[in-house]
This record gives structure tokens, sequence and C-alpha cells, in this order.
């Protein structure tokens, strides 16, 4: 099994030649320059590639035995069997040599987006996630993440801090410890549906592309299920990104995702709040070394929208 990088992403430098040779040839002209775009905890290369022509393309690459190809690969699939007007980028291409495997997407124009209060970027966001859940996932969405287990359906962390609650537990969290690990039990039953999941939604995996607007990438962890999940996913963000609970717990009562499926939704942001204080007591793992930090900001800010929720 590959050691990941102790310090972050692999570089350009770190691909095989024989993979970059193959990569340029793909794309019709030399890669004068490859910039890793901030965010993120993978350590996979995942690069903007700059061409000698002018044009950018960005690439996933990591060695076949690497986890994260799998991945990589599951992200093709899905970005090749999302429907017409998908917020999402186009799949340029699939390359093998060298033992490595690289996925070539189309490359956005554009930071991420600002979720803070001033901006439009949130709203046009929720009107997003509306559109994407609506209806069911098309059948060729449906067969493409069919293969690879959903990673939703198993978040939980609160059983483990009931039997034994750390000495730093967020004192809200500690008087609702039972509470919320009987939440986080029912949500197995609860985490099936038939519409597109992204799975991991927050700004770093999100591009305000200039053409397009706010766009989702990073769709490694896409799967079905219930409307709910992206955007009780987003509304911890929202809350780091200077909301206040009260608006985005509002928000959640009120967004077509999540209105008409209350106890679902409860159900789901008691679990992946329960994963994040779980994990976020965890040593870093190699390559990945903001996660931690992430997952505290994370969990504090889904445990206040619970307390709203359960008042």
């Amino acid at each position: 099994m590959p050691v990941p990088p102790t310090s972050g992403r692999l570089q350009w430098t770190d691909v095989p030649t024989p993979l970059r040779a193959l990569l340029e040839d793909a794309l019709g002209a030399p890669v004068t320059d490859a910039v890793t775009p901030k965010g993120g905890f993978g350590h996979q290369l995942a690069a903007a590639l700059h061409l000698a022509d002018g044009r950018r393309a960005f690439v996933k690459a990591a060695r076949d035995d690497d986890p994260l190809t799998a991945a990589n690969l599951h992200e093709a699939a899905v970005l090749g069997s999302l429907p017409p007007g998908a917020p999402a980028p186009d799949l340029l291409g699939i390359h093998h040599a060298a033992d490595w495997t690289a996925v070539v997407i189309a490359h956005l124009d554009g930071p991420h987006p600002d979720l803070s209060p001033v901006s439009a970027d949130a709203e046009q966001t929720w009107a997003l996630l509306d559109k994407l859940t609506s209806s069911p996932a098309p059948a060729p969405y449906a067969a493409a993440v069919s293969i690879t287990p959903s990673t939703t359906v198993a978040l939980h962390g609160w059983d483990e801090l009931l039997s034994d609650p750390p000495a730093d537990l967020d004192p809200a969290a500690r008087d609702r410890l039972p509470q919320l690990a009987e939440l986080e039990a029912t949500w197995p039953a609860l985490a099936h549906g038939d519409r597109i999941v992204h799975g991991d939604l927050r700004a770093d995996n999100m591009v305000r592309d200039r053409h397009l607007g706010v766009t989702f990438v990073d769709w490694a962890h896409a799967t079905t299920g219930p409307a709910c999940i992206d955007a009780a996913s987003l509304a911890p963000q929202l809350i780091l990104a200077g909301h206040t609970p009260t608006g985005i717990a509002g928000l959640l009562r009120d967004h077509p995702a999540t209105a008409s499926s209350a106890d679902t939704t409860t159900a789901f942001l008691a679990a992946l709040t329960g994963h994040w204080h779980r994990n976020a007591r965890k040593p870093a793992p190699p390559g990945a070394p903001g996660l931690r930090a992430y997952q505290h900001r994370a969990a504090a800010a889904g445990l206040a929208l619970l307390d709203h929720r359960l008042s």
C-alpha cells in the first residue's frame, strides 16, 4: 500500500513520466504549470494544469493501488452520468500508465463561493439543491453509484461518546448524549432514497465559475439517498461562514429538500455531528493536516443546529 505524503497533496512532478506524457498527448499541448487549489483533505494529485496553448484542465491522479484511485474513478463515472444541467464539470477522460490512473475534468474558472451572509452564493446553492433533488435520480446515475456503498449510512459517533464521554465534550452535547445517540441510531433505517446526493458539500468542493455560476466539484462520495442529505450537510458550513444557527435552522425548516422530511433531516444531522465529534478526537491522518481542526469546528456548528431542532 502506498504511503501518502505527510505534508499535503501529491504534486505534478510526483506523477510518473509516462503518465505525464500521456496526459499532455491527450490534452494536445505541454503542461507549463500545475496549481493545487487550497482546501480539501485528500493526498492524491488534484491540480489545475496550465497548458502551453493557454487552456487549462483539472486532473486527479494516484497510484492504482491507492484507495483514492477508486474514489477518482467513482467520481468519473458519476460525472459521466449526471443529468443535463446538473451543477458539475464535464468529464474529459480517464488515462492509465505506469501503474497510475488519472481522471481529467473540465477546468472551472473562478474562486470557491462566498457562503457568508453578505454574498448571494449561498442562496444560489440552496436553489441548486432544490433543483438537483426535486425528482428521482436518472437511471444512468443510479447505475453509476450502485456499485459503491454509500458512506453516509455508517455515520455515527454519539454511541461511542455515550459509553465513554471525553472530558472536553461540550456541555450541551453532554446533557443530550442519550437523546443524540438515540437519534443517531434511527439514521440507518432512514438513509435510503432515490435522489442525487453529492455527499461532501462544503465551500471548497464548489467553484463559482464565471460562466456557470456555483458548480459542485469532487463527486467522489456521490450516491443516492434522501433529498435532505446535502442540504443538511451544507447547513453547518453556512454557520461556519458566519450565518446564525437560528437563521439556518429556519432555512432547513422551509427548504423543499428538508421540509417534508424533518425526522430524517434531524437523524442525519445527529449522525453527521456525532461522526465529527468522534473523529475530531483521533490523530490526524497522513496527508490531511487540517482535517481534525475542521471537524472540531463543524461539530460545534452541527451541535448548534441540533440544539435548535431539539429545543
